[in-house]
């Protein structure tokens, strides 16, 4: 018998607040695959925790390797969602006003078109965005809207 094991990421979950409400930065992931998709397929900035690596910490780099971005904090927990995948996200949140037109992402490569032996190299993160509450539902990934709504029960 095989035991699959699950990854873990850890991401921070950048807001602010304007004369509007909350607002809340999400990233819509790079690459071919996601291109065309908008509803349900953005994210908090979050990656896999590296063995022996402090969650915390984990979030804190992946938020600068996806989107360029260093924030100080406070970092308010937000817990962990599972997303349907079997992913664990564990979240905070950071209260933080970066522009999202300064982004800078890494990059990967992956063979495309599929079977073509080309491997092109995409950016992690192809643009972030602020969104209110309810445009935020609408493009999240249906499991870590639970992190959004967590802030919003957390700061009253």
């Amino acid at each position: 018998m095989v035991t699959r094991t699950h990854k873990q990421s850890a991401g921070v979950l950048i807001f602010r607040r304007t004369e509007r409400g909350l607002e809340f930065l999400l990233a819509h992931p790079g690459g071919p695959i996601f291109r065309r998709r908008d509803a349900g397929a953005w994210t908090i900035p979050k990656g896999e925790i590296e063995p022996g690596e402090e969650p915390l910490a984990a979030a804190k780099r992946e938020l600068l390797e996806e989107t360029g971005f260093s924030v100080e904090g406070p970092f308010l927990p937000l817990g962990a969602v599972k997303q349907k995948n079997g992913k664990t996200v564990h979240a905070w949140a950071c209260e933080a006003s970066v522009d999202p037109r300064m982004l800078t992402s890494t990059k990967f490569s992956m063979q495309w078109p599929p079977r073509s032996g080309a491997f092109p190299e995409f950016p992690e993160v192809d643009r972030a965005e602020y969104f209110d509450f309810e445009t935020a539902r609408a493009k999240l990934n249906a499991a870590q809207f639970e992190l959004v709504e967590r802030l919003v029960a957390l700061l009253g």
